[in-house]
């Protein structure tokens, strides 16, 4: 049943996870035997793809939810009806306080600007972590995994691209790492995203404040944002277009369509350069749209054509010539496309994982590529539950992963702040070496009291 955080349960559990000073901080991950089931508590139970993440990961036959969290009280009943045993609330502050011996892992599920504070307390609890993409909402956030991972290596993670299972998306990746098409050149991403009003407001409209909807706790909603009035077009589900809380069309489809260049190339740790056109000027509540961004690596590698490698990414189906590709005249198979250019052929490949290779103008269907691994079924939420059991499988995406792909992501996002404007990114120190202004307003945000994430 739902209850109260008190102040104090509450302190004792925060301050034991950011200072490491019970035993709690002392222990290793949860213990839990191959033969024994995961106990799996859901936070954002519906939402835009909570009830999915809840449903796949409760179909593996060795998974009990064990629990229910969301701040919306008409989803935390519906996810009920599915799940009568578990225990519910609508702050997950208080699933780890009250319930924390009765799960050993967790699905984040929630709005972007949610993420960090919850998965990294998660992480503090020595909970093994499903966490949604964009894997984190603020830059600052990065380095914040980056250290929970250091220091709780034996936890299992993943990031929700589900996409990554796909045989095609493999395919491409050992395509790519292999160098069957010779060295890459650069990278075109694009995707049709922000293109759906119930996910998206497209017109920026700022409706006039207003009480939320009746079953939403907007307070917890919020969470380590500042408070304001509600206003329509806010939430539960409508938060993406907004800067403070979602991360736009870049972000809602980014680690879809640029992880495979994660996966192929070891080289794209962090980028030193980004810089976005948009025609749209910047507004202190909402994203712009549409977008162009390149986000550029250096590289010292024999697999690429020169020491840079860009990724340009674009938003709104802003989908590049394919003549000047070296493609041949036609349309691409969807609006969710990735694209890498290399000396030998141009491989493009659909967000749904159909892929093809192009050489000389000639096609090749890219499963038929020869030299390819076997490329067995894989289900994405059920290899994150057998890894959390111990059993071998393939994973896709762990965190480590997750963290290279979403910082290309938010500094795409980002950088539409300051549109027409290169922002040289310097990982190391957090900022943006030539532009003091994009570094005290774009990496990190000042939390609201009670809401910060614990330092793990």
């Amino acid at each position: 049943m739902a209850s109260s955080l008190t102040r104090r349960r509450f302190l004792w559990t925060t301050g034991a996870a950011g200072m490491g000073l019970s035993a709690i901080a002392r222990a290793q991950s949860p213990a839990v035997s191959p033969n024994a089931k995961l106990r799996v508590l859901s936070i954002g139970v519906v939402g835009t793809i909570g009830a999915e993440d809840r449903r796949q990961v409760a179909s593996h036959p060795l998974v009990e939810i064990a629990g229910l969290c969301d701040v919306d009280a008409g989803a935390l009943a519906q996810a009920a009806k599915e799940h009568p045993q578990a225990f519910t609330c609508r702050d997950y502050r208080e699933a780890f306080a009250s319930h924390g011996d009765e799960f050993d892992a967790v699905i984040v599920s929630t709005p972007d600007h949610s993420h960090a504070p919850i998965l990294l307390t998660a992480m503090a609890h020595h909970k093994h972590v499903y966490g949604q993409k964009p894997l984190v909402h603020q830059l600052e956030e990065l380095v914040m995994v980056e250290k929970a991972l250091a220091a709780r290596p034996a936890l299992v993670t993943q990031l929700g691209n589900q996409r990554m299972a796909l045989a095609g998306r493999r395919a491409a990746v050992a395509i790519l790492r292999q160098g069957m098409l010779g060295k890459a050149v650069e990278a075109h991403v694009w995707i049709n995203s922000p293109n759906d009003r119930t996910y998206f407001n497209l017109d920026r409209g700022l409706a006039e404040p207003s009480p939320p909807p009746p079953d939403l706790d907007w307070n917890l909603w919020l969470g380590p944002c500042a408070t304001v009035p509600y206003r329509s077009g806010m939430a539960p589900v409508v938060w993406r277009s907004w800067w403070n809380y979602g991360s736009n069309g870049l972000g809602d489809w980014g680690c879809h369509v640029l992880d495979v260049l994660f996966y192929a190339y070891d080289e794209l740790q962090s980028p030193i350069a980004v810089l976005s056109h948009c025609p749209q000027a910047p507004n202190p509540e909402f994203h712009p749209h549409p977008c162009r961004t390149t986000v550029t690596y250096a590289v010292d590698s024999t697999n690429f054509a020169h020491r840079q490698f860009p990724i340009h990414y674009s938003d709104s189906a802003q989908a590049p010539s394919r003549a000047a590709l070296g493609l041949p005249a036609g349309k691409f198979a969807d609006d969710n496309v990735t694209v890498v250019v290399c000396e030998g052929g141009v491989l493009t490949l659909t967000a749904p994982g159909r892929l093809e290779v192009w050489r000389e103008g000639k096609l090749t269907a890219g499963l038929k590529m020869p030299g390819l691994p076997e490329l067995p079924p894989l289900n994405h939420w059920h290899a994150w539950v057998d890894t959390c059991l111990g059993r071998k499988t393939e994973l896709r995406s762990p965190f480590k992963d997750a963290l290279r792909i979403t910082e290309a992501v938010q500094l795409a996002v980002k950088a539409s702040r300051f549109r027409g404007q290169e922002l040289r990114w310097d990982r190391a120190s957090l900022s943006f070496t030539n532009h003091q202004e994009a570094s005290d307003t774009l990496v990190r945000r000042h939390y609201r009291e009670g809401f910060a994430p614990p330092q793990v």
